[in-house]
């Protein structure tokens, strides 16, 4: 039950996502492009087998019962995923509702990820975050790891390199762990005044969006 409500909430937001490309591409609105959930899932759980990863990151996205947002979706250079990530720290309050990730443009295609508690981390040892991802127009596909980030608080993503995904509509799913900090006073336990916590996801972020 909860796997047939999470495939229609993303369906529906997927049929969301879908209008606002056509706008946004310029395609004729007689012509939408079409999102099948159920092929789109498969073939990013094809491109995940081998990576043991990614394997139990999608299978969980396909048990998640989690709720599906439609927040307004918006042209590259920043498309946010539908699906928010779940974690074990959450925004800082324990488990629940951690962050999402993003399509970025600005120099590139890339994959990010926004949110958690106080920023990210600039020292991400020990961590690995992880983007699975599937162009549902040509085939391309891949996994990539988020490791660029500038410290500096300006910055409030943790992004892929540039991805040759070519055009069209992707899928994909962010998963894995990332080191937030936040100013606290200079202790012995804090030498460098910050306070670190790793966040560990444990339903992916998922979005279908639009190069």
């Amino acid at each position: 039950m909860h796997k047939l409500g999470l495939i229609r909430r993303i369906s529906a937001a997927l049929a969301a996502t879908t209008v606002v490309a056509v706008v946004f591409t310029g395609q004729a609105a007689a012509d939408p492009v079409q999102v099948d959930w159920n092929s789109a899932v498969g073939q990013l759980r094809a491109v995940a087998a081998g990576n043991p990863v990614a394997e139990q990151a999608v299978d969980r996205l396909m048990a998640s019962g989690g709720q599906v947002t439609t927040a307004e979706q918006v042209a590259l250079p920043a498309q946010p995923f539908q699906m928010p990530a779940q974690s074990d720290i959450g925004r800082g309050g324990g488990p629940g509702a951690y962050g999402t990730g993003l399509a970025l443009g600005v120099d590139g295609f890339r994959i990010g990820f926004f949110g958690g508690p106080g920023t990210i981390a600039p020292n991400q040892s020990g961590a690995r975050l992880e983007a699975t991802w599937v162009n549902l127009s040509n085939g391309r596909s891949g996994t990539e790891v988020l490791t660029e980030h500038n410290n500096a608080p300006v910055d409030t993503t943790i992004r892929t390199r540039a991805i040759s995904t070519g055009g069209g509509m992707i899928v994909a799913a962010v998963y894995g762990t990332l080191w937030h900090r936040w100013p606290v006073p200079v202790s012995e336990a804090n030498p460098d005044g910050y306070q670190y916590q790793l966040g560990t996801i444990s339903t992916p972020s998922f979005g279908a969006v639009y190069n």
